[in-house]
């Protein structure tokens, strides 16, 4: 009687459906992720985090950008409503109380003129903040638009743009500020800020304009061209969203300088003018009786120190939180 012949496939697998599926897991098991993706245990995979959403989960980490942060909210917070924290009213003064020092609800003395310095530092932020905030929006729109469609279109457009950047780079801000402001006599903070603008937009032209140029050269960009993307739908979904990144660096550092220029020139009287509660202001009327009174000086120079410093460590944070070289 012959031998039944063995199939060497049944030695291989075994028979049953338990052997084809433990196979079939463990092939599934080797086979390679997809790359820029990630998968929870035990769920399905997730898909990958785009700049922004990183950056803010890099900025959460950061203790420079909460503290920063934590500084300007109070700030913005008082330059809306400082009856919360100070009630009394900035214009209201006693000469019999000339340089005061600290007195029962008065902690950081009187001015020359008897007014509450507490009160006068407290409510010169609104002023400050305004134009810091107002200038720094006004010239971050000018200089995006101008230079992101100069490094866009290039030609006799780019040409004529950097020409004339280049003439407003060569006028001293200071020097403007005195030529310019000298003449007006508004006591409202709109001058000071469409000055600021006029010399601020070169630079965030710049920083637009190459950032634009760099965006532009990508493969997705080219692509979207040889699809059939015109110009406007290249610039606003492909080209803007990718070159926005150095504009908002630059813009909150450059709040933070905007605020120390506009007390800088309320300081050489062409600045705000009174009844304006400045800090600048403060500042001009305290240089000349630092030895008498320095109380009068150190509250107004104190608060602008800090408020400028929070916003240079704000965009230091979100610097290094938008940039992917610096991590």
């Amino acid at each position: 009687m012959p031998e039944p012949r063995h199939d060497p496939k049944e030695a291989i697998a075994p028979t049953g459906s338990g052997g084809a599926m433990d196979l079939a897991l463990s092939e599934a098991e080797t086979l390679e992720r997809r790359p820029g993706t990630e998968q929870a245990p035990g769920g399905p995979e997730r898909t990958p985090r785009g700049l922004w959403s990183d950056a803010w989960l890099e900025l959460r980490r950061n203790p420079v950008f909460v503290v920063s942060a934590l500084l300007i909210v109070f700030l913005v917070l008082i330059a809306l409503w400082p009856q919360l924290i100070a009630p009394g009213d900035p214009l209201r003064c006693d000469l019999a109380r000339s340089q005061g020092g600290s007195e029962p609800g008065h902690p950081f003395g009187f001015d020359t003129q008897g007014c509450d310095v507490y009160t006068r530092t407290v409510h010169g932020a609104r002023a400050s903040v305004t134009v810091g905030v107002c200038a720094t929006a006004g010239a971050a729109l000018l200089g995006s638009l101008l230079g992101g469609l100069a490094g866009f279109f290039g030609g006799w457009w780019d040409a004529t743009l950097s020409r004339a950047a280049d003439i407003f780079f060569g006028i001293p801000v200071i020097l403007g500020g005195l030529v310019l402001l000298s003449v007006v006599t508004s006591t409202t903070v709109w001058p000071v800020v469409g000055f600021i603008v006029l010399l601020g937009w070169p630079q965030i032209s710049r920083i637009a304009r190459g950032s634009v140029i760099t965006a532009k050269q990508n493969d997705y960009v080219q692509a979207a061209r040889a699809l059939g993307a015109g110009p406007t739908r290249l610039l606003l979904r492909h080209v803007a969203p990718n070159a926005v990144a150095p504009v908002i660096v630059v813009s909150t550092i450059a709040l933070g300088t905007y605020i120390a220029l506009e007390a800088t020139l309320s300081f050489l009287g062409v600045g705000l003018h009174p009844p304006t509660v400045s800090w600048g202001i403060d500042i001009s009327n305290a240089a000349s009786q630092i030895r008498n009174a320095p109380h009068m000086l150190l509250w107004p120079a104190g608060a602008l120190s800090v408020t400028v410093l929070a916003f240079i460590m704000l965009g230091d944070a979100v610097r290094d939180a938008l940039d992917p070289k610096l991590r």
